[in-house]
């Protein structure tokens, strides 16, 4: 007898007969007999829909209340899940994040998992119940429900498995990781194995399939992670540790994000410590910064130019106000209409050549590129957003993906 934990994205338990189909496909894991502990997200959009609400009220509702108000939908999943179980006559409880246990720590509407009192789920699970526990949420060391921004039922989903030491499914709308998002390359090939390493910089880089920190924690504990179908049977994706045949391709995947917002700091005096002004600001509003670039000086000024969540762009008007009182004579540019287009592969370790290859790609096909950052295994472009879809066609075509 093993143990598994399940996780069941929106799209899956989005309405009561998948809430059903759901349950029937636990209960074969059950029968098989294995012990089953199930993470649920809110219905459909039903995180979308209350965060309409909120706005409803107020532009820019408390971060507390919101979470308060955020966790409501999966324990509408839960307790819909344990009821389908226990009418096909099965015993089942759900739990939210505080009765599970889950631990958080960290800024509301983005806490972290700092541990899992697991001896809750356990004492079910010996009881020979099937455990149902929301996702995306848990409770800070005030006794606050904290949840754990977009994705976080995969992350509460891999924590629990490394607590349980066992492995992690995800079943959602996607029957695996591909090369490329299939809605945007319709030839794009699916990946059976994926390092942690590779899934890490992919997710982190705008591939929607998995959440990063979810993906760290498998690699932190060495929980393999299954990333399927929920609504048939085939083969999926699995991320897992590292080995030589995952080096046989220099690049593995490509990723695009369009939901990013680039702003551009010009006249700068070239002082460190207005750069540092600049980033912890950032910081305080906690705003999670990703690409970077600064001009060469020229007559003792520089422009700095940097990329966050579009999302986030409320907080960086806040930034920008603070940064005009504190260094009159700079100019801010803000510009949505652009998206990042990575290609990730642990090949690239060892074989070179790639940004070569990208470059040309871009310049045969008159795509024009802003930014350009590199890390040991991928390299990322910033480019016009309207650029998108043909750069992830001809880079796909291009790297034989």
């Amino acid at each position: 007898m093993a143990i598994v934990v399940q996780k069941y994205g929106g799209t899956s338990v989005g309405t009561t007969d998948r809430i059903k189909a759901v349950a029937e496909r636990v209960i074969k894991r059950k029968k098989a007999g294995d012990e089953v502990v199930v993470v649920v997200s809110a219905m459909g959009k039903a995180t979308d829909h209350l965060i309409n609400m909120a706005k409803e009220i107020s532009p820019n509702p408390n971060k507390r209340e919101l979470d308060m108000l955020l966790a409501t939908g999966e324990q509408v999943s839960i307790a819909l899940l344990s009821m389908a179980f226990q009418q096909y006559g099965f015993d089942s409880i759900s739990l939210t994040g505080l009765q599970a246990g889950i631990k958080t720590t960290g800024v509301h509407t983005k806490n972290t998992i700092t541990d899992i009192d697991i001896d809750t789920v356990k004492s079910y699970l010996d009881a020979g119940k099937i455990v149902v526990v929301a996702g995306f949420q848990g409770v800070n060391e005030n006794g606050d429900i904290t949840t754990l921004g977009r994705g976080g039922s995969d992350t509460t989903a891999v924590a629990l498995a490394a607590k349980l030491n066992c492995i992690c499914e995800i079943y959602t709308d996607v029957d695996g990781i591909y090369s490329v998002d299939p809605r945007v390359y319709p030839l794009a090939k699916k990946i059976e194995n994926i390092s942690y390493e590779e899934m890490m910089e992919m997710a982190s880089l705008g591939a929607g399939v998995m959440e990063t920190r979810a993906v760290e924690i498998g690699c932190k504990y060495n929980i393999p992670i299954y990333v399927a179908l929920s609504s048939e049977e085939k083969r999926g994706t699995y991320i897992k540790e590292y080995d030589e045949t995952m080096e046989e391709k220099a690049i593995t995947g490509l990723t695009i994000n369009d939901d990013i917002l680039m702003v551009t700091i010009n006249n700068v005096l070239h002082k460190s410590k207005n750069v540092s002004i600049i980033f912890n600001k950032l910081a305080n509003h906690h705003i999670n910064i990703d690409m970077i670039s600064q001009t060469a000086p020229l007559h003792d000024y520089v422009n700095v130019s940097f990329t966050a969540n579009l999302e986030d762009e409320q907080a960086i008007d806040e930034v920008t106000r603070e940064l005009t009182d504190e260094m009159p004579g700079i100019e801010i540019c803000k510009d949505s209409n652009v998206a990042k287009v990575s290609v990730v592969g642990i090949g690239m370790k060892k074989q070179s050549g790639v940004a070569g290859t990208v470059f040309n790609i871009f310049s045969d096909n008159e795509i024009e590129f802003k930014q350009v950052t590199t890390s040991e295994i991928s390299i990322s472009y910033t480019i016009d957003s309207r650029d998108t879809n043909k750069a992830a066609l001809v880079l796909a075509k291009g790297l034989n993906l």
